[in-house]
């Protein structure tokens, strides 16, 4: 355990759940807190859309995360570790249970169900120890971070299920610098790829041969708060979570897709800050009065940036970003390239 973070510092290790912040950090304040009570929780909350690479871990390599429950548990000397997960990993509870058991695990494990219709929010680590805890879903205002005063106000590490399983790997040295892909089709054809994080989205859909053969674009990310990227800008990495949704260019419905994303942010919204809940409210209200026009209304671009400075948490400020994005690199490309086709075939005509 002495050069356990040593190792987690030179990989480089970020947490797989979204945010990305290096886990050497994390781990080294929740160490460093003084209290003899610490808390360990194991986020499977997976309440992005898009995403389920943490079933994925669970149902294929269980006995390695417990392992790394078991590194993570050992580390901060936990009293308690819950396993806090959404209704479709839940009855994976007993499985779970055993393997503890037979890997040594110490300290008390409680299983924590994700409160059926809690919405988006009750994946954030905050929300989560209110959950716990009985109150209200909603996050909390830090600074304190919950690895100060978490559960309880009690030192306390929250990290997802891959990020556990990545660390099980480091201390075993196993790790080689992968990350699990979650690849869809329009939501269809899902499936999850180990392979090097450092692979842009081209090179990850030509080495999984899921390179389409017809125009298309991509969401990274998360269905929900992810990028929205054009064919031509691939060659960036897979950030967040570590989704990729691919879209058919010239089969999507633009306005069925944008109000999927808006009524998304607006039906998810705990209602607790002002510019999250109104804001929300007031983007569809404008996708409902202009449609794909709205993007031209000052009133719009006002909002978006409303809700990105100044929502309580990261619901809100991801709220925008699907939709700005998409406008921006697929939407009015698609106009102006229709266009330009129109004065071509103008232009052709006119020769003849």
């Amino acid at each position: 355990m002495a050069n356990l973070l040593d190792k987690i510092k030179k990989v480089e290790l970020v947490g797989r759940g979204g945010a990305s912040f290096p886990v050497y950090l994390k781990w080294k304040t929740v160490k460093s807190e003084k209290s003899l009570e610490k808390y360990l929780v194991i986020n499977g909350a997976e309440g992005e859309p898009g995403i389920y690479k943490d079933a994925y871990i669970i149902n294929n390599y269980p006995e390695e995360l417990m392992g790394g429950v078991k590194i993570a548990s050992d580390f901060i000397k936990a009293k308690k570790i819950y396993f806090y997960l959404n209704k479709s990993l839940y009855d994976s509870k007993n499985k779970l249970n055993r393997i503890a058991n037979s890997v040594g695990l110490k300290g008390e494990i409680i299983f924590f169900l994700k409160p059926v219709d809690s919405g988006y929010i009750a994946g954030e680590e905050s929300t989560i120890l209110n959950i716990i805890e009985g109150k209200n879903i909603e996050s909390r205002l830090r600074p304190p971070f919950p690895a100060c005063s978490g559960l309880f106000g009690m030192p306390t590490l929250i990290n997802n299920i891959e990020t556990i399983y990545n660390v099980y790997l480091v201390g075993k040295n196993k790790y080689q610098n992968k990350r699990f892909y979650s690849i869809n089709f329009n939501k269809k054809n899902k499936g999850v790829y180990f392979l090097s994080e450092n692979l842009s989205i081209k090179q990850v859909l030509k080495e999984t041969k899921n390179y389409p053969d017809y125009n298309f674009f991509v969401q990274i990310g998360g269905d929900a708060s992810g990028e929205v990227l054009n064919s031509n800008q691939l060659n960036k990495k897979v950030d967040g979570a570590g989704s990729i949704t691919i879209y058919n260019l010239e089969k999507h419905q633009p306005e069925k897709l944008l109000k999927y994303w808006l009524n998304f942010f607006r039906d998810n919204s705990c209602g607790k800050c002002t510019p999250c809940r109104e804001g929300t409210y007031r983007l569809c209200e404008m996708f409902d009065n202009f449609s794909l026009d709205m993007r031209k209304e000052k009133d719009f671009s006002d909002l978006c940036d409303n809700l990105f400075l100044s929502s309580f948490c990261a619901l809100g400020t991801s709220a925008p970003i699907a939709v700005l994005s998409y406008f921006k690199n697929v939407y009015e490309p698609l106009i102006v390239s229709q266009k330009n086709l129109k004065v071509l075939k103008k232009n052709v005509k006119r020769k003849k």
